[in-house]
């Protein structure tokens, strides 16, 4: 069973859904600004993708720009930037697509049909 974590909102959250739905996966689907992710999932998916941390970040975003996180990243510890991800789901890129064995950060119709 996958985990589709979106923001429904989102026109690229949307066509990620389109393509689950036209390539008849199955899925949990969770509205990531009512239910967002916790410092835990966050540091098991952030694990599980392979990729760097600032990957999970909705650059962006109104928040992102408006906490001045491009300049304050850098300087920020791996557990203070999850635990700052944790307070906002508007804050993480999305969609967030996890399976049994891979996480999928954005939408790239080529890398999510490889793993569908």
């Amino acid at each position: 069973m996958l985990l589709f974590v979106e923001y429904p909102k989102c026109t690229t959250c949307q066509r990620a859904k389109k393509f689950l739905d036209d390539h008849g996966a199955v899925y949990t689907d969770r509205h990531i600004k009512e239910d967002n992710p916790t410092a835990d999932e966050l540091r098991t998916w952030w694990q599980a993708s392979g990729l760097p941390l600032k990957k999970f970040f909705n650059t962006s975003g109104l928040q992102y720009k408006a906490l001045g996180l491009k300049d304050r990243l850098p300087s920020m510890g791996e557990e203070e930037q999850l635990s700052l991800l944790a307070t906002d789901g508007m804050l993480v890129k999305r969609p967030v697509l996890v399976g049994d064995d891979f996480v999928l950060v954005g939408f790239r119709p080529d890398q999510w049909a490889e793993k569908l």
